[in-house]
């Protein structure tokens, strides 16, 4: 399963999107996020504040939007041989980048958004990744949860670990949520 979003947006709107996006990850490079502006990004990215404010809204959506397109997979989690082994590569990855002080900031940039859509990308990435993962597992004959219970039993605890009790999300926890999630499924496919 290709993990791919939806055909984006082509022309000068993906093009102008492309050039704040990089303008911004540019800057975030070499300045702290307390001192970048809307027309400091405009300026870099070749385009007017006003174009940002018409399509974002605000620095933080369009910090939101950034972080977003960051944390979209480029490519599929690694074939390790079993549904376990799968979530547990592709989970202590996951980990190691959003535990990491970018990872921290984007996972905020992206709960605080005031538009549930991006709130709701984030879900469906990780969703994606979820249907990925168990498709193999059906594939290899495994005995297979749900997407919607892979999601619960661990994306969710994941989640809130990251978001909330950060020392807490660690590859151990990662471990028994996997295994707890696994042990639920009796029957193949």
């Amino acid at each position: 399963m290709a993990i791919k979003e939806a055909v984006r947006p082509g022309g000068r709107s993906a093009r102008v999107q492309e050039a704040v996006h990089q303008a911004v990850r540019e800057l975030q490079t070499a300045k702290s996020r307390e001192e970048l502006s809307v027309p400091q990004i405009a300026h870099k990215a070749g385009v007017t504040p006003s174009t940002i404010y018409r399509r974002w809204g605000n620095l933080a959506e369009l910090l939101a939007d950034v972080s977003l397109e960051r944390l979209h997979p480029d490519e599929e989690p690694p074939h390790t041989g079993s549904l376990a082994s799968d979530l547990q590569a592709w989970g202590e990855h996951y980990l190691d980048e959003m535990t990491s002080p970018t990872g921290q900031c984007m996972l905020s940039d992206i709960m605080a958004s005031a538009e549930r859509e991006r709130r709701q990308r984030c879900y469906r990435y990780n969703e994606t990744i979820m249907a990925c993962l168990r498709e193999r597992a059906v594939m290899r004959g495994e005995a297979t949860p749900s997407v919607e219970d892979l999601m619960d039993g661990v994306i969710a605890p994941m989640t809130y670990r990251l978001l909330y009790d950060l020392d807490t999300a660690t590859s151990a926890r990662l471990s028994r949520w996997i295994a707890q999630t696994l042990s639920s499924t009796d029957t193949p496919g």
